[in-house]
């Protein structure tokens, strides 16, 4: 059985190369024997495939049959090639390029561009969307924000597929793609953005991969020297590989075949960016000697959350779906999943947050706990309801952990200290390594207890609560470990991006979930329309949609809560439907039979819920005050107004009110939208209540902030100054 999900950070490297099969399971030590010809690892969720492949990597370098500088390893995100990177280091196979696709072929880029071009590589455009628009501007054609954004992706994803802008309109009609306008209007912005970048001398990150391919096609000399470099590669994350990425990667190989590749095609859910599983379905088509090994043992969910995703893939259809992997939990029997049905969207939010602030009172980790939902637009109201609860958080997709300023700050005084060694008076009488680190982040803000409330106090606190956290486990993993030997594990850790975790409640896109795993895990707003989303019109388009499910739930190690709203604001008529692709497995939507159970029971199970308590009295539709018209915009029912309808704001109330708000934050260590958003304050300012009765009835002023700020608020509005002994006039 492999080791434990929470492993030490800072595990022994084993001694010998037999040593680094110890712990594997009989698959996944299949897996690390199979060191010569193609070899495909079939991985379900959670069964440990990146284990498998840095294992097999490690014990082919420690045992002398690979040599590090001779295998590349690729992969999709610059985290996971960091955690690849991480984890082969601690196993003794440091020297081994472990990449994204597009960072293995800028490097290749940039070394030949002067050999097979000549002069300096163009400029990286690091981000695309002002040069769409300035295209779409110069076709005449005019893209609100959402559509500027869906026409740059549906050109990377032209791009990845090769296909040119005069081929897109007919490849779009083969394809039967749904795209975000007319394809000939694509296709024209499409074609002028390749002009520009010509006139400009920039380059994007999909030509990147196309000008490598291009070198390689050309230049046999060159795909001869990248060859003779590169003897041994290994492929993560297979099911993704866009048929550019195929195609770079049958030039690097040539006419060899040690190649292993690891994937799931269940776990299929980026085929609007070209990704298709296609090329792992069809790996033994083209390699017919190949190993293949299937990893079916779930070492992260509980049978109960395995129960669910094996019954949520037991209905799926299409390709895919046959080759789908019945997981086997490995873990001890946990608590059944938890179906909740919500009135709206806000006390679906609030409802989220108090389970949250529940399990964190339990014992759960902060940093264990995720909220995943099916598009970012979903993020404000909890941010907004984990705010107002208290309750730390971080947005997946933020800054890189090494790259946040506090953290730069800190490892720059740590190294201070390192050199200063004992000519630092911050080390004073203090002699272990936790607590030097603790002394010198001190000074940048580090406190041993965390400040309260959210924002970016609290989340600078968290990056140094981090670094201290990471010291104390190193110094256990290392006895007789200096600053010194610290802060070169840290340097070493910024170069594999290899972060040590960060405290506070995760909010993410299903999609960007994709690779993570905590002990709690809430999929929220489950509604029809939203999974499968709206737009999904396709039977593959909703099968992707069931996959991207598939992967929010197998997240979970040990709680998994599913909710949904039936109306999108208080007051709404609750015409919503939950998914359609919970039916069978939530209580009271019918049965499944014993097949795809996982080995745990069969049929439907988890408990079912109406989320609120009764803490939201039902209430007719939210009407403008102005005009009468209904409101559904959350900011809209803030004000009692429509945004464009005329505003009889006290707009010297509302400065006041902005001044106290700047105060309070400040005492609180909060961010100023913790104490009351812009649009409460708004809204406060309009209606200019005189009791605890009006002031409540504003959206956004629930209890606990009534009873914090109420009398304040209140006082400022009837015109005094706010703050501690404001008087009334």
């Amino acid at each position: 059985m492999t080791a434990a999900t929470h492993s030490t950070l800072f595990p022994q490297v084993p001694e010998t190369a037999d040593a680094v099969l110890d712990g594997l399971d009989p698959e996944q030590r299949e897996v690390a024997l199979a060191l010569s010809g193609p070899v495909c690892v079939l991985a379900g969720a959670g069964t440990g495939k990146t284990r498998a492949i840095t294992h097999r990597i490690a014990y082919g370098v420690r045992a002398g049959i690979l040599q590090p500088a001779s295998v590349l390893a690729v992969t999709f995100t610059n985290r996971a090639a960091g955690e690849m990177r991480g984890r082969l280091r601690e196993l003794g196979a440091g020297g081994v390029q472990a990449r994204t696709f597009h960072s293995a072929a800028l490097r290749q880029l940039q070394f030949f561009w002067p050999k097979a071009v000549g002069g300096d590589l163009p400029r990286l455009l690091e981000r695309k969307v002002q040069l769409v628009a300035e295209a779409a501007a110069r076709c005449g054609i005019r893209l609100d924000r959402n559509e500027l954004r869906d026409v740059t992706g549906e050109i990377e994803w032209a791009k990845v597929t090769q296909t040119v802008p005069a081929d897109y309109p007919a490849v779009v009609a083969k394809s039967l793609r749904d795209a975000p306008r007319n394809p000939a209007e694509i296709g024209q912005i499409y074609a002028m953005y390749e002009q520009l970048k010509r006139d400009r001398s920039v380059i994007d990150f999909e030509d990147v991969l196309l000008l490598t391919v291009g070198i390689l096609q050309d230049r046999h000399d060159i795909a001869d020297q990248i060859r003779r470099q590169y003897q041994h590669f290994v492929v993560d994350e297979y099911q993704d590989v866009s048929p550019l990425q195929q195609r770079l990667l049958d030039l690097w190989l040539g006419d060899r075949d040690n190649l292993c590749v690891v994937g799931d095609a269940s776990q299929t859910i980026y085929s609007f960016t070209g990704a298709t599983p296609d090329h792992l379905l069809n790996f033994r088509t083209r390699h017919p000697g190949a190993t293949v090994v299937k990893l079916v043992r779930d070492y992260r969910s509980t049978p109960q959350v395995v129960h669910l995703a094996n019954g949520l893939l037991g209905q799926a259809r299409g390709r895919a779906a046959e080759h789908r992997l019945e997981l086997i939990s490995q873990r001890d029997p946990g608590p059944e999943p938890v179906y909740t049905e919500y009135a709206d969207e806000p006390t679906e939010a609030e409802g989220t947050a108090r389970r949250i602030r529940d399990l964190i009172a339990a014992g759960v980790p902060a940093g264990e706990i995720a909220v995943l939902y099916r598009i970012n637009a979903q993020s404000e109201v909890y941010e907004q309801a984990l705010a107002d609860a208290g309750v730390p958080y971080q947005l997946r997709g933020a800054e890189r952990f090494f790259e946040r300023q506090e953290v730069r700050e800190a490892g720059i005084a740590l190294r201070g200290a390192a050199r200063a060694g004992g000519n630092d008076s911050l080390l004073d009488d203090v002699e272990d390594l936790p607590a030097q680190v603790r002394a010198v982040l001190s000074t940048k803000g580090w406190t041993s207890q965390p400040p309260t409330g959210s924002g970016s106090v609290r989340d600078r606190w968290e990056s140094l609560a981090a670094l201290v956290r990471l010291a104390e486990d190193f110094a256990r993993a290392k006895p007789g470990a200096t600053l010194s030997d610290l802060v070169a594990e840290l340097d070493e850790r910024a170069a594999a991006q290899h972060a040590p975790t960060v405290q506070g409640v995760t909010l993410a896109s299903l999609h960007a979930a994709k690779g993570l795993e905590w002990d709690a895990v809430f999929l929220v707003g489950l509604t029809e329309g939203m999974m499968p989303i709206t737009y999904a019109k396709t039977d593959e388009q909703v099968e992707e949609e069931r996959r991207l499910l598939y992967v929010g739930v197998t997240r979970a190690r040990l709680h998994l809560t599913l909710s949904w709203a039936l109306s999108r604001s208080p007051g709404g008529r609750a015409s919503r439907r939950p998914s359609h692709f919970l039916k069978g497995l939530r209580p009271g939507s019918g049965t499944l039979g014993a097949a795809n159970s996982g080995g745990y029971g069969s049929g439907a199970s988890g408990s079912f819920e109406r989320g609120g308590g009764g803490r939201r009295k039902p209430r007719g539709p939210v009407l403008c005050r102005v005009c009468g018209a209904t409101l559904t915009e959350a900011g809209a029912m803030k004000l009692m107004r429509c945004e464009d309808c005329p505003s009889d704001m006290d707009e010297a109330l509302y400065e006041r009110l902005r001044d106290w708000r700047s105060d309070q934050a400040r005492q609180l260590g909060q961010p100023a939208y913790c104490v009351f958003t812009d649009k409460t304050l708004m809204a406060i300012a309009e209606r200019v209540p005189s009791t605890g009765g009006e002031l409540s009835s504003i959206s956004g002023v629930g209890a606990r902030k009534l009873d914090r700020f109420g009398d304040e608020v209140l006082a400022i509005c009837a015109g005094g100054v706010g703050g501690a002994g404001a008087e009334e006039s």
